[in-house]
């Protein structure tokens, strides 16, 4: 399979740049400025020359928009661009999704390969409850029915990150209670131009990673190596990624993607216990034989219809084909797996002494296998009605994934097959349609917005054929508005219903039975302000409030005695995003800056006790007040950079994560197995440098990621994982570009 894509990438490669050139101009059309809820569409870089075909336009759905385009949004929003990627020389998206207000990301393997992304205080955990997109398009193995991440692009080959909260990202869906993160990918040129960055480091880790394009078309392939945050923990990924922009007539463009992503990881699921991480330290882990592989395939068409400036139809089709395979001896630190050929296994591991995993006779193998395919209008046009400047969205949503899960559990420590004891299909048959409208009076602007999904789940147990289906029917409402007092600064605000499906084993049992658990739901309301007081001084500010009226908050990934909990929680704080350019405030030749992400969340409690989700019965030790498992009280991210010299730049970053509980009942003490106690706060300090050689344009940096090697905990949903060790990486970055003059 993974041949069959490359294939196609290959031929793609070969027949697209024909295509392009056969292909006119369109003529250039003026829009409107457009909201940045609205689509925003981007355009290349083209050449000066007359001869050259004039510029066409990027079919590609943004949620923000860039940075100009934030002081429209009817809601707190941020985005991390180029620049900041690039000379952050970020490792993980984790890396870069710090660097805005509101969120905060746990690592779990060291290279960012599973996010687990939190926004607001809702639980990171697989990024659940998060809304991940790349241009647009859903991310994530099955967004509706099993929203868990186990996927992440290399961040090496997205040109920014934008982040939206609060009612403008209504429109989106499916997961729309605290957030959504969309990737977007660089504008194919239409000059030939490329780049190669080559890095490498500690922890045996290196990493190439190259850019090619020109006539509308863009090839990326990275490649990365190297040693995860602990003992046996290894990762090889590759990512190849080919994009073309093509006018098709005066009025059409179209953009299509395909991507080929695979990842050979050595790497266990389960952490440590106390007793392990006194005697053998945080990194410890005794599981060679765990291994977890990936293959996926996707291709993406993105269409573009804009007849007049008032009306646009963008029309997004995109399928997703994925192979998961996780064979693993353990799963959380109680884990009895290995008892039967070894004895006293598991009490071995409670009381800190060593294990050896290759007289343990079991390899369960948990191999998913998943398909999403979509289609996705959004018409948008620009009308007067009651005599306001309006922009009407209409959108819809006809979508439909396949999970097949199968368990095989071996009996030798390196088994690839086995006694087949689960073999599920799970589906989800999904039609949605979303309406807003923008009434723009002037200086105040109402934004309502209205969506409707249509959820189809089916669950059958291929093993005793056992199946059952359930419906579910959504509408969630939300209004957002701004107020533009004058040019500096502008008031936002907005009430939105959260909502996020359940996943299709959270609603029908393996017995084809009905559980009576229904969607998350919540009332959630933000209100802020941006700025922009002097040239060189800008910020947002965002009070939020998420009330839950039914919360689903994982306890640990695999059960145990943290099971799913569902319940009434509230979750409410402030954002503060804030970036002081020094040189443009007081004319200092070095031009430092100083940027700041602060969250602060007082409140992140259950209001009722918590239930299990399966059972009923209250959540031992859980009780209305008490704090809300992996939501840290205050969080921020602190940069100050300078440039001492015209091609010098100098970075140092200053990450903090407050104190956090690991269960439901605030528990201080750490159990002896790790899964339950206090993780506590810690400090990342981050350094990079860049030196551009012009004359070369090559640009030479070294950076250090966790420069003090703090040691610290980031989970213990299945035990304690530690979090990544001092890395040092250096390398270059060589760009280098043919203008049509010069052929």
């Amino acid at each position: 399979m993974l041949r069959r894509a490359l294939l196609t990438l290959i031929c793609l490669a070969l027949l697209l740049p024909q295509a392009a050139q056969a292909q006119p101009g369109p003529t250039a059309k003026k829009k409107t400025a457009a909201k940045a809820h609205k689509l925003q569409v981007k355009k290349p870089e083209t050449a000066a020359a007359a001869p050259e075909p004039k510029a066409i336009e990027m079919p590609v759905l943004e949620i923000v928009g860039t940075r100009n385009k934030l002081s429209e949004l009817p809601g707190s929003a941020s985005v991390v661009d180029n620049q900041t990627l690039r000379n952050s020389r970020v490792f993980t998206a984790n890396e870069a999704l710090r660097k805005v207000p509101g969120v905060v990301t746990r690592d779990e393997e060291g290279f960012g390969l599973r996010p687990n992304i939190s926004i607001r205080g809702i639980n990171p955990t697989r990024s659940q409850k998060i809304l991940l997109l790349e241009d647009g398009v859903p991310l994530t193995f099955a967004p509706y029915g099993g929203n868990e991440s186990y996927y992440h692009p290399p961040v090496d080959r997205f040109d920014r990150i934008e982040v939206l909260k609060g009612a403008a990202m209504n429109v989106y869906g499916p997961q729309s209670l605290v957030g959504t993160i969309n990737y977007i990918t660089p504008t194919p040129p239409q000059d030939f131009s490329g780049e190669f960055t080559s890095r490498f480091g500690s922890r045996k880790f290196f990493s190439n990673h190259l850019q090619l394009g020109g006539r509308g078309l863009l090839f990326d392939l990275t490649h990365k190596a190297g040693d995860g945050a602990r003992d046996n923990v290894n990762h090889q990924t590759w990512d190849a990624n080919l994009k073309g922009v093509f006018a098709l007539d005066q009025a059409h463009a179209l953009t299509a993607r395909v991507n080929v992503y695979n990842e050979s990881s050595q790497v266990s699921y389960t952490g440590i216990t106390e007793a392990e991480a006194r005697n053998f330290g945080l990194r410890y882990n005794p599981f060679t034989n765990d291994a977890f592989d990936i293959g996926r395939q996707g291709i993406v068409f993105t269409h573009e219809w804009a007849p007049s400036a008032d009306l646009n139809l963008l029309t997004n089709y995109y399928y997703n084909h994925t192979i998961r395979d996780w064979r693993r001896q353990s799963s959380t630190t109680t884990d009895t797996q290995c008892d039967a050929s070894v004895p006293g296994f598991s009490a071995d591991r409670l009381a800190g002494i060593a294990v050896n995993v290759n007289a343990c006779n079991s390899r369960q193998g948990r191999l998913r296998e998943y398909g999403t395919s979509g289609i996705e209008p959004r018409l948008s046009y620009q009308h007067g009605l009651f005599g306001a400047r309006n922009e009407l969205l209409v959108a819809g949503r006809v979508y439909y994934e396949t999970q097949d899960r199968r368990q095989q559990n071996g009996s030798t420590p390196t088994a690839r097959d086995g006694v087949l004891v689960e073999d599920n299909e799970r589906r989800a048959m999904v039609y949605t349609l979303i309406l807003q409208n923008q009434f723009d009076f002037g200086a105040l602007a109402l934004t309502p917005s209205l969506r409707y999904e249509n959820i189809n789940y089916d669950r059958r147990n291929l093993l005793t054929g056992a199946q059952g289906d359930e419906t579910l029917n959504e509408v969630i409402p939300a209004l957002g508005l701004t107020y533009t007092l004058n040019e500096r600064v502008v008031f936002f605000g907005g009430v939105h219903r959260g909502f996020a499906p359940p996943r299709v084993e959270d609603l029908i049992n393996n017995t084809g039975g009905s559980v009576e658990l229904g969607s998350e739901d919540s009332l959630n309301a933000e209100a802020g302000v941006r700025a922009n007081p002097l040239p060189g001084l800008k910020t947002e500010l965002a009070l939020f409030r998420n009330d839950f009226h039914r919360q689903i908050t994982v306890g640990n990934v695999a059960g145990g005695n943290l099971p799913l909990a569902i319940g009434e929680t509230l979750y409410e704080g402030l954002e503060l995003a804030s970036r002081a350019d020094f040189g443009a405030l007081s004319g200092l030749p070095l031009n430092p800056f100083l940027e700041l992400a602060l969250t602060y969340i007082p409140t992140a409690e259950q209001v009722s006790p918590l239930r299990n989700v399966l059972t009923g019965a209250t959540i031992g030790g859980s009780a209305a007040g008490l704090r809300l498992p992996y939501a840290p009280r205050f969080t921020s991210t602190t940069t100050l950079g300078v440039q001492p010299l015209r091609d010098l730049e100098l970075r140092l970053e200053m990450v903090y994560v407050g104190g956090q509980f690991g269960d439901f009942a605030e528990t201080v003490a750490p159990s002896a197995n790790a899964l339950i106690g206090r993780i506590n706060d810690y400090t990342l300090v981050n350094l990079t440098g860049n030196y551009t050689i012009r004359p070369l344009n090559l640009t030479v940096f070294l950076a250090a990621k966790n420069a003090t090697n703090e040691q610290y905990i980031v989970d213990r949903v299945r035990g304690i994982l530690p979090g990544a060790p001092v890395l040092v990486q250096g390398g270059f970055e060589y760009r280098f570009s043919l203008s049509q003059q010069g052929r």
